[in-house]
């Protein structure tokens, strides 16, 4: 039986079955050097999804090739929540408190956030080659959506022109898939993963 984690904050329930620590494998395809065609590559990756009583959940993925080179990639942190309107409640702008009452008290407030696509959710990433994302998604029952909305850069770092990411929680493992456009291309399969919790 699922346990709500200690101390989540109302808004944060329908993100409540991915907190926590997270480890497994995956397989990531790309073309390397003096290969013709992409092929795949497993990797092991550990995630970890928390929360400090804020109305966001803290993310950060590490990752590494899972062949004799035992590659370190590229690392991720981030932030997930509810998406809606700022309120006075809210901290910000920098680290100026917020005042006042929050607007979703009770799981009827909550509610009204809900449309037929689930809860609209919003993601940012950071990663440490200078690139910055934002996505937009949804989150229905044990499914989240994401598509990104915008991203910005470093001049100089690599990019892509489009990404989806998919998150499921099926059989008690974590699954996730990521797809990314290329500047120029269409989307195409990146990476893959299944998790289990560790923690």
């Amino acid at each position: 039986m699922f346990v709500l984690p200690e101390g989540l904050p109302l808004e944060l329930t329908p993100l409540a079955f991915l907190v926590g620590k997270w480890s497994g494998t995956g397989i990531i395809s790309y073309k390397a050097p003096g290969e013709e065609e992409p092929t795949d590559h497993e990797f092991t990756q550990q995630i970890e999804f928390a929360h400090d009583g804020q109305n966001a959940l803290t993310y950060i993925s590490s990752v590494k090739l899972s062949d004799a080179s035992g590659v370190t990639l590229p690392s991720e942190l981030g932030y997930w929540r509810v998406a809606r309107p700022a309120t006075d409640a809210d901290h910000g702008p920098g680290l100026i408190p917020g005042v006042g009452e929050p607007d979703i008290k009770n799981h009827e407030d909550l509610e009204k956030l809900r449309t037929d696509q689930g809860y609209p959710i919003q993601v940012s990433t950071l990663h440490p080659g200078g690139v910055a994302e934002l996505y937009n998604g949804f989150v229905k029952n044990a499914r989240i959506d994401l598509a990104s909305a915008h991203g910005v850069a470093f001049e100089g770092a690599k990019t892509y022109r489009h990404s989806t990411r998919m998150y499921g929680q099926v059989e008690g493992a974590l699954l996730w898939v990521w797809d990314i456009a290329m500047p120029g291309g269409e989307l195409k399969s990146h990476a893959s993963a299944r998790l289990e919790r560790v923690e």
